[in-house]
C-alpha cells in the first residue's frame, strides 16, 4: 500500500489515482496524514477493503511530506563505509544520531531554498514509525514500521561545523532542507526492504548511487538502538544516513547552486524532483 499526502489529506495511491481517506471511510478516519499514525493498525485492516473504483486522477505536484508532523525525527550519520571514508572520520562503533527541526520538512516536488553557504545533497532511505515501543527487538523492528520513504538530508556545511562542537540539527533545518516523499510504501510493497537501491542527480548527473544493503547499521539496528534510549512513537521519522558522493567530499567540493535540480530516487518507492532557488 501507498500512502499520500495530497494538498494535506490522507489519501491511497494507486495505479488509478488516489482515494480519500476521510470521504472513504465516511469519517471514520480523519483528513489529517500525521494522525493516521496512532491508528496504523486499524487503518491498515480497514484499507485493505477499499475498492480502487474509488481512486480518482490528482496532480502530483499537490502532494507533501507523508509524514509532515512527527513528534520526533531522527537522523543518521556515518551510516556508509564509503561515506565514512569520504567524509575522513573513523568507523563509527555506534550509529551517530542528531535531529532535524519539523520545520525543515517538505514535500517532494517544488523549490529547496538555499542560504548563502556550502549546500549539500544527501539522498537518504526514510522510516516512518507506525507502532510505538520501547527496547524493540531487532528480529520484530520490521513490524513496528508503517513504511519507507525517500529523503534527503540537505545539509549546510558551514553552519554544520560552527563553533567548539558541530551544529549537525542547524545546519541541516533550514526550511525545506528536510524533502520527503512522493508517498508512504508498506513494508510489504517493497522488492526487498534491506537491499534498495537509491540515489540522486544533480542537473542530469548522477552523484549518489548505492543501496541499503551496505548500510552499516541497518533498520532493525537503528530502531534498536534509538528505541533502547527512549519511546519511538507513532509516526515518529528516521533519517538512515547517507552513501558517499556527497559534494563536500568531491575534489573540488561542489554545493548546489540556485536553478540547479536535484532528483533522488528510491527503489520501490519512487522519485523526488526540486528546483534550486535562492533564500529570501
Amino acid at each position: 500500500m501507498r500512502i499520500g499526502n495530497l494538498a494535506g489529506r490522507l489519501v491511497i495511491v494507486g495505479s488509478s489515482g488516489a482515494i480519500d481517506v476521510e470521504q472513504a471511510s465516511e469519517g471514520r478516519f480523519a483528513s489529517d496524514p500525521q494522525a493516521i499514525y496512532d491508528r496504523w493498525d486499524e487503518f491498515r485492516q480497514w484499507a485493505a477493503q477499499v475498492p480502487s473504483s474509488n481512486a480518482t486522477a490528482y496532480n502530483p505536484a499537490d502532494l507533501g511530506a507523508p509524514a509532515p508532523r512527527p513528534r520526533q525525527l531522527f537522523a543518521i550519520g556515518l551510516n556508509y563505509r564509503d561515506h565514512v571514508a569520504e567524509s575522513g572520520f573513523g568507523l563509527p562503533d555506534q550509529p551517530p544520531v542528531f535531529t532535524k527541526f519539523m520545520s525543515a520538512i517538505t514535500g517532494p516536488f517544488g523549490e529547496i531554498a538555499i542560504p548563502a553557504g556550502n549546500v549539500d545533497w544527501e539522498v537518504e532511505l526514510v522510516v516512518v514509525m507506525g507502532k510505538g515501543a520501547r527496547d524493540i527487538d531487532e528480529s520484530q523492528a520490521w513490524d513496528h514500521i508503517a513504511g519507507v520513504t525517500a529523503g534527503q538530508d540537505i545539509s549546510e556545511r558551514i553552519t554544520q561545523s560552527i563553533g567548539p562542537a558541530p551544529q549537525f540539527s542547524l545546519g541541516k533545518s533550514f526550511p525545506s532542507f528536510a524533502p520527503m516523499g512522493p508517498w508512504l510504501v508498506t513494508p510489504d510493497e517493497l522488492p526487498a526492504r534491506d537491499d534498495l537501491a537509491l540515489g540522486c542527480s544533480v542537473n542530469g548527473e548522477k552523484v549518489q548511487d548505492s543501496r541499503t544493503s551496505f548500510l552499516m547499521f541497518n533498520v532493525p539496528a537503528l530502531l534498536q538502538r534509538l528505541s533502547s534510549v527512549l519511546p519511538l512513537l507513532p509516526g515518529d521519522v528516521i533519517f538512515t544516513g547517507t552513501p558517499a558522493g556527497v559534494g563536500m567530499g568531491r575534489m573540488p567540493p561542489r554545493f548546489l547552486a540556485t536553478g540547479d535540480e536535484l532528483v533522488t530516487y528510491i527503489e520501490g518507492v519512487g522519485e523526488m524532483r526540486h528546483r534550486i532557488v535562492a533564500r529570501q
